[in-house]
């Protein structure tokens, strides 16, 4: 049986590829909503300790903006975007073209707040379109749901119920980048917790024993 504990560096670059492809698809999506072309790379995917995850994205006081879902379907398991506040500011500055933006702003803003929420919602759409013609197996996301707080905050529900069965989790960090090259400050993190289960289905799926 695959677990998160055996996949190896051919398992982790089968995720990457299927993310470079979400990838591509998310910025095919963005570079409608922003009016400008949008390029979106998947420079790594890691296998973390549940531990381990919230210091890679900076920490447990970092401030997030983190859209979740639940994925129910063949493979059902949950799954975050996770943008740090700074990088939703200046992803929020682009889009909308109001340079007055803040940090604090977001938290009371229904409409920056909308924006993060759809935007995670086209993201992850892309990514579980991605894992769906990959393997073949349907997927559904659920209703997405924002929240803004501390890293260990907001992470923690999702990573307390699936360390009873499990100590890992996949995270895929996405660079997002202007037709230019030019970084649009919105290096994000995916993190997928498949249910136990679902990483055998998912392999099966692909054909990886």
């Amino acid at each position: 049986m695959i677990t998160p504990e055996k996949l190896t560096d051919f398992h982790k670059d089968i995720l990457k590829e299927i993310g470079n492809i979400g990838a591509g698809n998310a910025a095919t999506a963005l570079s409608q909503l922003m009016n400008r072309t949008i390029d979106m790379k998947v420079p790594s995917v890691k296998m973390a300790l549940f531990h381990e995850v919230t210091e890679l994205i900076g920490g447990d006081e970092t401030v997030v903006a983190a859209t979740f879902f639940r994925v129910t379907g063949d493979a059902p398991g949950n799954m975050f975007f996770i943008l740090p506040l700074q990088e939703a500011v200046t992803y929020l500055r682009e889009l909308t073209g109001d340079s007055e933006i803040e940090e604090e702003s977001i938290f009371s803003s229904e409409l920056a707040q909308s924006a993060l929420q759809e935007t995670g919602n086209i993201l992850a759409g892309s990514y579980l379109s991605s894992f769906s013609d990959f393997t073949g197996l349907k997927l559904y996301p659920s209703v997405p749901f924002l929240s803004i707080d501390m890293a260990g905050a907001v992470l923690s529900q999702g990573l307390v119920e699936l360390s009873q069965v499990s100590d890992y989790a996949i995270l895929i960090d996405t660079e997002l980048r202007g037709a230019d090259n030019t970084q649009l400050g919105m290096d994000g993190h995916f993190l997928l917790l498949p249910d136990p289960d679902s990483f055998e289905r998912i392999f099966h799926a692909l054909g990886v024993t």
